[in-house]
This record gives structure tokens, C-alpha cells and sequence, in this order.
């Protein structure tokens, strides 16, 4: 079993697609490990995303991750990181597969409904950044 981490952003949320796409999750054979709802504030925001910082859009990602509330995850299946990158789509949701999350759920490439992690030691840091301390139970 691998784990994985994952952000039901806050557009999403506002949006009120936050039990669709838990839905999905747990149809698609995921586990959810550990949950929380919360806001990042633009200090947690940036240190989260501190590997975008010299990028053009770190401003305006930054600001919009803390721009509401956002749902964050730890999820475990089988080969979790590739599945649920698989199951968000692209990060354009135009250039999105049909029947994934960004796809019906986002409206652009930085409004996009979801973030997973891309690789076992991102998945590391990011479930240690919002989840500290803590045992994922079994």
C-alpha cells in the first residue's frame, strides 16, 4: 500500500463539490487516512508551495489557496500517487480526460479542484507539512 497526499482546493469547496468528489475517492478504491477542513492562511500557503516561489504564478496560487476554505488528505490504495494523479486529470482542466475531477470539477489551470502529490518523496513532505505527528490509523 503507498500513500499519497491530496487538497480538495478551495474553489472546489466553495463550490460545494466537496462530498462528489470524496465520493470519487472512495469509489475509485481509495482509503482516506486522515481529513481535515481548513484554511491556509498566506504564510502556510507559501510555505506549502516554497517550490514554485521564483515561478510567475506563485503570487497569485498562493493567494488563492488561502482564499477559503480547502480540504486536505492523506489517501492510501495501491499504487496511490499514480492512481489519484490519474483520477484528477491534467492541471488544464481543458486538456483534462473525460470522467476525471478536473475535469468536471475545475474551471481553469489554476482553478482546478484538486492538488496530489507527484512522487513518493513529495507525498512525504506534504503529508508531514499538514499532517505532522500524526499515525494514519490501519
Amino acid at each position: 500500500m503507498e500513500r499519497t497526499f491530496a487538497i480538495i482546493k478551495p474553489d472546489a469547496v466553495q463550490s460545494r463539490y466537496t462530498g462528489r468528489i470524496l465520493q470519487c475517492i472512495e469509489e475509485s478504491g481509495f482509503t482516506i487516512r486522515a481529513m481535515q477542513m481548513r484554511r491556509l492562511s498566506v504564510t502556510e500557503a507559501e510555505g506549502f508551495y516554497d517550490v514554485h516561489r521564483a515561478r510567475p504564478f506563485f503570487g497569485s496560487l498562493t493567494q488563492f489557496m488561502s482564499s477559503g476554505p480547502c480540504v486536505v488528505m492523506a489517501l492510501e490504495a495501491e499504487h496511490a500517487i499514480a492512481r489519484w494523479r490519474m483520477l484528477m486529470g491534467a492541471t488544464d482542466p481543458a486538456k483534462a480526460d473525460v470522467a476525471t475531477l478536473r475535469k468536471e470539477f475545475g474551471a481553469s489551470i489554476e482553478h482546478n479542484a484538486t492538488h496530489g502529490s507527484d512522487a513518493p518523496e513529495t507525498a512525504a513532505y506534504e503529508l508531514g507539512y499538514f499532517f505532522p505527528g500524526i499515525e494514519f490509523s490501519k
